[in-house]
């Protein structure tokens, strides 16, 4: 089975009940679906949660890797002791405007993923533009809104 690439694309509000289900399609994803290699942005609770969990299960699944892509590099004054192991910044988006930098980063996401997985209710905002283009581009999604 060839291995797979995911990427994640929900709401900054995502209620933190949905972390269960995350974890139990992450679970599936690793295990029966041959997915080794994630990418998630770094805005939004959606974000995080994907990337929490994605950090924990790397300890018992190690050859899973994940990254979180940056859309702007960390300002001098936002460098704190945070770890920044896990994060890339795509080539090109230097050039890209602040207000394109999100939207660039995320078609770049796209692009490398076989499988969305998403938390998107109705059909505003940028989590459901990402996700309707993913179905355009014919990528597998997976909706964790029920």
């Amino acid at each position: 089975m060839p291995l797979k690439t995911c990427t994640f694309f929900g709401h900054r509000d995502t209620p933190d009940s949905i972390r269960p289900i995350l974890h139990n399609v992450l679970i599936n994803l690793i295990e029966l679906q041959g997915t080794d290699t994630f990418y998630v942005g770094n805005q939004g609770n959606f974000d995080s949660m994907v990337h929490s969990e994605l950090k924990e299960l790397s300890k018992v699944c190690s050859h899973i890797r994940y990254f979180v892509v940056l859309a702007y590099l960390p300002k001098k004054k936002d460098i704190n002791p945070i770890d920044f192991s896990d994060t890339v910044y795509p080539d090109g988006l230097e050039n890209v405007p602040a207000k394109f930098a999100i939207d660039k980063r995320n078609r770049l996401m796209l692009e490398r993923s076989d499988i969305v997985v998403t938390y998107v209710r109705g059909s505003a905002g940028g989590a459901a533009k990402f996700k309707d283009l993913a179905v355009k581009k014919g990528k597998r999604v997976i909706n964790l809104h029920l």
